[in-house]
């Protein structure tokens, strides 16, 4: 069995475990069964492991982190997300309806990716650099917060709302969930900061200058400023509950634009790397 046939085959074993845990978090937030909550919890876990097996395979196979194609930066996009979803929902098991927005959004990141060109692609001299580890790593670990901020403010929407069941009683006030919200956007936003000055750093090494206004460095300085007018606003204008979580969502989607739409669509020196 080749190594792609390996790979393929583990995360869509990630994806089957995924899918069980996002019905197991339904089953028991839906029908007020918060014990059953742990499956949940264990069946992500076990998605991990193929998951995590499959991006080795991959790294084994092509020699390079996971930041060269569409196939590669969804699936460990997808990867850190469900990690950092699991450590903060294990120590706040109160916390698990969260997981019904993110773990669904992490199995499209994944179906996506694989459902594109997987082809193993030489590292290019430019893409040899540590800056550029550190300006992955921070990106993706930016993008697992802002998703957890997008969840916690639709949950606080709907809060806000006057909205009732079960599980959503079981979460804590509007107060808290805006302060977490909040909290999962300055986590993102220090993440995001470090990522375009680890990016000017590689950039300066790779292309000579810091800044070129390419269109991906063009974007993520706008969802930077966004998210920190945002927290500017909250923060030192006493931004309302209801504004604030419209502001995580509008951020969020600003986000994904930059991240996961705007490389593979407009031509830039960033997007020569994925296509």
């Amino acid at each position: 069995m080749n190594a792609f046939l390996i790979e393929t085959s583990l995360h869509w074993a990630g994806v089957a475990l995924y899918i069980a845990s996002t019905v197991l978090f339904a089953y028991a937030l839906i029908f007020a069964h918060p014990e059953r909550v742990r499956l949940g919890l264990w069946a992500a876990a076990g998605g991990l492991l193929p998951h995590s097996g499959a991006l080795a395979v991959r790294y084994f196979a092509v020699g390079h982190g996971p930041y060269m194609l569409k196939y590669e930066v969804l699936s460990s996009n997808a990867w850190i997300a469900i990690v950092m979803l699991l450590v903060f929902v294990w120590r706040r098991p109160t916390w698990a309806p969260l997981a019904l927005l993110a773990l669904p959004a992490a199995i499209l990141m994944m179906g996506f990716g694989l459902f594109t060109n997987p082809e193993a692609r030489t590292l290019p001299p430019t893409l040899r650099s540590l800056w550029l580890v550190f300006h992955v790593l921070f990106n993706k670990l930016a993008v697992g917060a802002f998703l957890l901020s997008a969840a916690s403010a639709v949950v606080l929407l709907l809060k806000l709302k006057g909205a009732t069941h079960r599980f959503l009683d079981r979460l804590p006030a509007a107060e808290v969930l805006e302060a977490y919200t909040i909290r999962f956007v300055g986590f993102g936003f220090v993440f995001w900061t470090t990522t375009i000055g680890a990016g000017a750093i590689w950039a300066n090494q790779s292309w000579g200058r810091y800044w070129g206004w390419d269109p991906i460095e063009t974007w993520s300085l706008v969802t930077w400023l966004g998210y920190g007018i945002l927290l500017h606003a909250r923060l030192f204008f006493r931004l309302q509950a209801r504004a604030t979580a419209w502001g995580t969502v509008a951020c969020f989607l600003m986000s994904i634009l930059t991240v996961l739409i705007f490389p593979f669509v407009f031509p830039s020196m960033h997007s020569a790397y994925f296509q």
